[in-house]
């Protein structure tokens, strides 16, 4: 059977999820629960509804994700200062120092993918990686088919 290209990047994104779940659990932490962390680092004050899209989860997931977070000392939230039915999630200072940690640990397995290529060829693999992504992100069915 011929392969389709979608079976090659999920295979890899599947080996990629796995090697960062190994990397991430002497942190005792999940991919998930790294994501919201490394997202929080990177822009605190995000909502779980923002947090949600953003790790394309359900916002009942999230609120799992948010309360084992929460419940481990790592994330605080509190009502927006405006809007006070909506709770932003801020890292506290152990969830500061853990994400720290534990991204130099998953920026080790990304450099197993970089030291794949060579520096052009990683730049030619990631504009084609984006081509792909902007080719995808605007697609709609044909409709009657």
């Amino acid at each position: 059977m011929e392969e389709r290209i979608g079976e090659h990047i999920k295979r890899v994104e599947q080996e990629l999820t796995s090697a960062k779940h190994a990397a991430l659990r002497p942190f005792k932490l999940n991919v998930p629960q790294y994501n919201v962390l490394l997202a929080l680092q990177q822009q605190p004050g995000l909502s779980g509804a923002a947090l949600a899209r953003r790790g394309m989860v359900t916002p009942q997931t999230m609120s799992s994700v948010l309360a084992t977070l929460e419940g481990r000392g790592l994330v605080e939230r509190r009502p927006h200062p405006i809007h006070q039915h909506i709770l932003e999630g801020r890292l506290t200072r152990t969830g500061g120092a853990l994400i720290r940690r534990a991204d130099e640990a998953v920026r080790e397995v990304e450099a197993v993918l970089t030291a794949c290529f060579e520096a052009e060829a990683a730049e030619e693999f990631l504009a084609r990686l984006e081509t792909c992504s902007k080719a995808l992100s605007g697609y709609k069915p044909a409709e009657g088919k």
